[in-house]
């Protein structure tokens, strides 16, 4: 248990960085399911638009530190592969 103030504070600050990189993680995980429920029925069209609704999604949580950037690319990489792969 946090004795100092400093530490105190620092317990609250941490605790609010928790919850936004939470808010965060789940908000890009929602996008990418939603492309990959697109994928698995089968509509191009759905996948491709939920794609470009979900790729700055995923790069934006990159950019605050959710994931690494690589990572990030990864994804949009293998959802965009799998969308080709539809035709």
């Amino acid at each position: 248990m946090a004795n100092t103030v400093s530490a105190k504070k620092m317990t609250r600050k941490i605790a609010k960085r928790t919850a936004i990189n939470r808010t965060r993680r789940s908000r890009m995980r929602t996008f990418i399911r939603s492309v990959e429920e697109a994928i698995a029925s089968g509509n191009k069209d759905t996948a491709i638009s939920a794609l470009r609704a979900a790729e700055p999604e995923i790069m934006r949580a990159a950019q605050k530190g959710i994931l690494p950037k690589n990572t990030a690319s990864r994804k949009v990489s293998r959802l965009t592969h799998r969308i080709k792969a539809l035709a």
